[in-house]
């Protein structure tokens, strides 16, 4: 787009913006390259940690003094971790811009990680940690991705074990941010109402002097696949199956997204429409992709009773199985519609264009034109997704997690002789 604009600090940092004119607000953040998966095993959980101690007191502002710098001008600020980065970002009308970005700046530079405040932040994500573990329909994600790729950072959970938190201490936190948190692995992206010069001109003040960080090579991912079955009493068994999907800069990266539509991304799909609405097996059931830059994951996550879960489990793989053979043009064509859809309405959001101008830049050094990815979504033929599917579901022994009342589930050798048959 005409009106992204990218420039480089001389120290490595990235600034990207886009300004939307009509709008009185803007989305500002700082997208730090390092995640779960940057971890070493007795790190495992120290970048969701540091993550959260980034908003408990800096040398110049107290715990409280952050919220209500941004709460006070009606703004909002949070962050996030995931695998691959961490994001501290906010949202505020137009003047406040700069203010944000001051106050990101300094949670992201000057976090004090008070010892006493980390004893406080302990107990707050020890008790997230058990509030997912009551959340079959949250931790069992976290279950598959371990059986994909167990024994390896990929694998492991963001939020970490609980005893591994239970030991972290200030140099743990302080260690993370040196190793991972240099200019080079940051990106600071604004859309909105924002002035790029302006942005730049800031972001040279708080962030131009800070020297680059070698941090530490990136483990790669290795799918390997395996079964995770807990049985306990519960209402529902969950149901979570995945395959081994293509890297973000993969030729399969379309074909990828435009066949989990197709199985499981709305109520016209061919597993919501089989496996609920003709036979009521399910109440939810989707598809979802995920995407790294060496590696990536398609699954599919279904609720069913303890009685049901058998027979949910081989019409789903009947169903994958057939979508390799006959899945239609018009399937084809309304997944399509619903990526572009996705992709367009995100273009009226500031939140959502930072977010996706951040991740481009990472991953492609540039942020594709939305009239690019639109015309390479449209370029994927039926054919090219019956065949991305064919060798989606051949390549690799897929992974299952089960959780509840799932004795009566097959296993997975069994399910995988299905798909192969």
């Amino acid at each position: 787009m005409s009106d992204i604009r990218i420039t480089t600090l001389p120290n490595g940092l990235r600034v990207v913006t886009r300004a939307m004119p009509g709008l009185h607000s803007a989305s500002i953040g700082v997208w730090v390259g390092a995640g779960g998966r940057d971890e070493r095993p007795e790190q495992n959980g120290v970048a969701h940690f540091l993550e959260h101690m980034a908003f408990k007191g800096t040398a110049r502002r107290t715990a409280l003094q952050i919220a209500e710098t941004i709460e006070d001008v009606g703004g909002y600020i949070n962050a996030y971790t995931s695998r691959d980065v961490t994001a501290y970002y906010a949202r505020v009308l137009s003047a406040d811009v700069p203010l944000a970005l001051d106050v990101i700046g300094d949670i992201l530079l000057n976090s004090t990680f008070d010892p006493r405040e980390i004893e406080v932040e302990r107990g707050v994500i020890l008790q997230e940690i058990g509030q997912s573990l009551d959340t079959p329909d949250d931790v069992i994600f976290d279950w598959l991705q371990e059986a994909a790729y167990p024994d390896q950072p990929m694998g492991r959970t963001i939020l970490g074990p609980a005893e591994r938190v239970a030991g972290f201490a200030r140099d743990d936190l302080s260690r993370f941010v040196a190793e991972h948190y240099g200019p080079g692995q940051m990106i600071v992206a604004a859309a909105g109402a924002v002035d790029h010069d302006r942005v730049v001109a800031q972001a040279g003040e708080i962030f131009g002097h800070l020297a680059p960080v070698i941090g530490t090579t990136r483990e790669a991912a290795r799918w390997q696949g395996a079964e995770s079955r807990r049985v306990k009493r519960l209402e529902q068994a969950h149901f979570a199956l995945g395959f081994e999907g293509p890297g973000y800069r993969s030729p399969d990266f379309y074909p990828a997204q435009i066949w989990t539509a197709a199985l499981g991304g709305g109520m016209s799909s061919r597993l919501f429409q089989k496996i609920r609405e003709e036979r009521g097996l399910c109440y939810t059931i989707f598809a979802q992709s995920g995407f790294h830059d060496d590696t990536g994951m398609t699954t599919i996550y279904a609720g069913t009773s303890g009685d049901q879960v058998a027979d949910l489990a081989q019409l789903t793989i009947d169903e994958l199985r057939r979508s390799a053979d006959d899945l239609s043009e018009a399937e084809v064509a309304r997944a399509r519609a619903q990526l572009k859809a996705g992709l367009l309405m995100g273009l009226e959001s500031p939140s959502s264009q930072a977010e996706r101008m951040a991740r481009s830049l990472a991953i492609w050094g540039r942020v594709p034109d939305p009239a690019e990815v639109a015309a390479r979504i449209d370029a994927v033929t039926a054919a090219d997704v019956r065949d991305h599917a064919a060798r989606a579901i051949a390549a690799a022994r897929p992974a299952l997690a089960l959780y509840g009342p799932v004795r009566k589930a097959p296993a997975l050798d069994i399910l995988a002789e299905r798909l192969a048959a």
